[in-house]
């Protein structure tokens, strides 16, 4: 996978975990301030979108991610 993936899979995941955590209907609801997760890592996707920067990006390149997937054939 390379590091946009890792970015999407990542976001999704804290986006619905804050959700289960911070809804009130939810089994697993803990506290509404969790709905503060969900808005931090959508306005970091939206800044992401126009800048092209995002933390998590300089994280996963030192741990040696790829940023574009290598094909055999070049």
């Amino acid at each position: 996978m390379t590091i946009e993936r890792y970015i999407r899979v990542f976001a999704g995941s804290v986006i619905l975990l804050s959700l289960l955590l911070g809804v009130d209907a939810s089994p697993l609801f803990v506290s509404r301030w969790f709905l503060w997760v969900t808005a931090f890592v959508g306005a970091n996707l939206l800044q992401f979108g126009f800048s092209n920067f995002c933390p998590l990006a300089l994280i996963l390149k030192k741990l040696g991610i790829p940023e574009t997937r290598v094909s055999c054939g070049n």
